[in-house]
């Protein structure tokens, strides 16, 4: 009984936060085992295609597998772990306490966590989406694929998409109304830059994959046929929204890897960074960018010569702010004092990664190559060294980065150095064999290959890739346990970083800051540094008492409701559903008007001295 209770009171506060610290780590600690699942699936992947005519997973099966990757990487793993460090890092860079709409900010991770669950509990009931993570139309319709699987994607990809709506409206707000006196626009960080740039791309590109997702729902649920060809339905309606969305995605992953790699290699050359505000433009042209390339997904759809040298151009254009950036990186480094922690190693590893991925981008952009390119290894290769590669490389360099900040623990420095050795190594042993098995014909989505077309060796070498991969992953995981177990304690400020949030004590109190601080240049910690004390940084007056938002777990209740009415809509279960959607109901109503009262919190008396 002792034992229940104790457990429940450290569950309860994580069920009911809405401190944005804390939702950060809900969000990587998801993430993260979102991302193991993903990467199992890699691995059975990897497995199947070792051997010709291996029978591990075949048919519908091993598409299932490969929808199941794909989906879970993209949406449940790469994107909320950038969001687990945007929603802890960014409110203390811009020195705020918290997010604009702390409730909202809660209500988004539960959503993200609720869709999360229904995608994947196709994996429970036998019944998974195997037509692919694009889900073409007409493919998914219950003539071709009348089981459960594209209902889990559809009613799972809706939830979690309404969070991350959420999200980056929640962020928009927060970035350009609760900074700290004196942070201009243009003295804000490179994270936080990304994060405003990123989150104003997530409100406009994910209404598109709502909009795909709803036809589809209507077409399965109540045969609407917007996509059935012979009732007058248009697959290319589904193209067309669904890349509107999926190529602003792509960047949506990347732009906050540019901006973690900015911060790590300016702290570690000990420099500012070098072209500030070309590389704030360089983000902006990207994300505009990418907004007018989506078609070059369907090259080979048939629209024709003129559209497709168009999205060629546009296309293409994309690498000139993106070369930017890379120089810009090279520049900072050039005379620094560079050190190579393990955070460094991972973002100055990101650069080669990006560039390779960025190249073959190139290549691919051109719509007579792309006709060879489309449907082979080639472009698996490419989508994994840029929305992969790039952003595996500078998530790991953002963990070892702020993991002191975040847990109050020092990572081993040599375990890290290993894992990152292991990782570099596995993924280009994995991957870059991969344009080659494209160039040589291998196909894309087809779970075996014939003997004698010359492709074994090089699936054997790009699966034995994965083992050394999984073996820094291994590492990784050791090396954290160790940390959190026994790891030596963080200082403050272990990096002599540059940044805001290094400024707060470690572990950063749950108010933030004692004193809003006051802004007034734009490494904004460095010229705290160089002051004599934190009284000459001109920062406010600390408050005998400090109001927080209240705990609630309103934003828990609504992301189960909206799961159990998904079930119930699923299965066709109304006792199931109805109560669902109730709860949703009454949770929102609750939300919007109720009236609870904050949480007034002192400062500690070390803090406010």
């Amino acid at each position: 009984m002792r034992t229940a209770q104790a457990f429940w009171r450290w569950l309860r506060p994580w069920l009911t936060t809405v401190d944005h610290k804390r939702i950060g780590i809900l969000y990587l600690v998801s993430a993260a085992f979102f991302f193991a699942v993903g990467g199992v699936e890699a691995f059975l992947i990897r497995l199947q295609l070792m051997h010709p005519g291996s029978r591990l997973i075949v048919g519908d099966t091993y598409n299932g597998v490969v929808t199941l990757h794909g989906f879970n990487m993209i949406l449940f793993a790469i994107m909320p772990l950038f969001l687990g460090f945007v929603n802890y890092v960014v409110p203390l860079q811009i020195g705020a306490r918290d997010l604009a709409f702390p409730f909202l900010n809660a209500l988004s991770f539960w959503l993200f966590l609720a869709g999360a669950v229904v995608f994947n509990w196709s994996i429970v009931a036998g019944q998974y989406p195997n037509d692919g993570w694009f889900a073409y139309a007409p493919l998914t319709l219950p003539a071709y694929t009348p089981g459960l699987g594209p209902d889990f994607y559809a009613l799972g990809g809706q939830i979690s998409g309404v969070g991350t709506l959420i999200t980056g409206v929640n962020f928009v707000v927060t970035i350009l109304n609760g900074r700290a006196p004196g942070m201009t626009l243009r003295r804000m960080p490179l994270f936080t830059w990304a994060a405003l740039i990123t989150s104003t791309m997530i409100v406009f590109a994910f209404p598109p994959l709502a909009a795909d997702l709803f036809l589809l729902t209507f077409d399965r649920f109540l045969d609407a046929n917007f996509f059935n060809v012979s009732l007058g339905g248009n697959v290319l309606i589904w193209q067309h929204l669904f890349w509107i969305f999926g190529h602003p995605e792509v960047y949506i992953l990347i732009l906050p890897a540019f901006g973690i790699v900015s911060e790590v290699v300016a702290t570690f050359s000990r420099k500012s960074l070098f072209g500030y505000d070309s590389m704030v433009l360089a983000l902006a042209a990207i994300a505009f960018l990418s907004f007018v390339v989506w078609s070059h997904h369907m090259f080979t759809a048939g629209m024709g010569p003129v559209v497709n040298g168009v999205f060629s151009v546009t296309t293409m254009m994309i690498a000139i702010p993106t070369g930017i950036k890379i120089f810009n990186w090279l520049a900072t480094m050039w005379g620094g004092r560079i050190r190579f922690t393990t955070a460094m190693l991972y973002a100055v590893g990101f650069i080669p990664i990006f560039v390779l991925g960025g190249v073959t981008g190139v290549m691919v952009a051109m719509a007579p190559a792309d006709y060879q390119y489309n449907m082979t290894y080639f472009v698996v290769a490419h989508f994994h060294y840029t929305m992969v590669g790039g952003s595996l490389f500078a998530l790991l360099s953002a963990y070892h980065y702020w993991f002191p900040k975040i847990w109050g623990r020092m990572l081993d420095e040599r375990l890290g150095k290993l894992s990152f050795w292991l990782v570099f190594t596995g993924f280009n042993v994995t991957f870059f064999p991969q344009h080659f098995l494209g160039l040589f014909g291998m196909p894309r989505r087809v779970y075996t290959y014939p003997d004698d077309w010359g492709l074994t060796t090089l699936n054997l070498v790009s699966t034995a890739g994965v083992f050394v991969l999984t073996a820094g992953f291994l590492v990784l995981l050791g090396n954290t346990v160790a940390a959190l177990v026994r790891g030596e304690r963080a200082p403050a400020d272990p990096w002599d970083a540059r940044t805001l949030e290094w400024s707060l004590p470690t572990p950063v109190p749950e108010y933030g800051f004692a004193r809003i601080p006051l802004v007034t240049s734009r490494d904004a910690f460095w010229a705290m540094k160089k002051k004599a004390s934190e009284r000459e940084t001109g920062s406010a007056p600390a408050p005998e008492e400090i109001h927080l938002p209240p705990p609630s777990a309103l934003p828990f209740l609504i992301a189960l409701g909206a799961a159990s009415a998904s079930f119930g809509l699923i299965y066709g279960k109304p006792w199931l559903g109805a109560p669902g959607a109730a709860l949703v109901a009454f949770g929102l109503y609750r939300g919007m008007f109720g009236r609870a009262p904050g949480v007034v919190v002192r400062p500690a008396e070390e803090v406010r001295a």
